[in-house]
């Protein structure tokens, strides 16, 4: 095994135990996609094992505000999954291994 290969290995080694963010989350035989609402996420994968309301954000124009909220499911294979919905909207997919 070449130097370069053997960097290669190890740099993904090193990213697999890493959070990693995706557009598209498999629940089931579903996909749920960034934007989708919070009760076709629930539809599709269920109640998450908890609910964490972070705060507020407010809109670019600043004329209103929104709930920001981070729902979690799993452990599935020694994965969890942190989705961050913004205004009842998924705006962020984080997967990261358990301990």
């Amino acid at each position: 095994m070449t130097v370069r290969n053997w960097l290669a290995v190890l740099a993904l080694t090193c990213a697999a135990g890493h959070a990693s963010a995706s557009d598209t989350l498999r629940c089931g035989s579903q996909l749920i996609s960034l934007g989708d609402r919070a009760s076709e996420v629930l539809q599709k994968c269920g109640e998450p094992v908890s609910r964490d309301v972070l705060g507020y954000k407010r809109s670019a124009n600043r004329r209103e505000e929104f709930q920001v909220e981070e729902w979690t499911y799993g452990p599935n294979n020694g994965m969890y999954q942190y989705l961050r919905f913004e205004g009842n909207r998924l705006r962020q997919i984080n997967s990261k291994r358990g301990n």
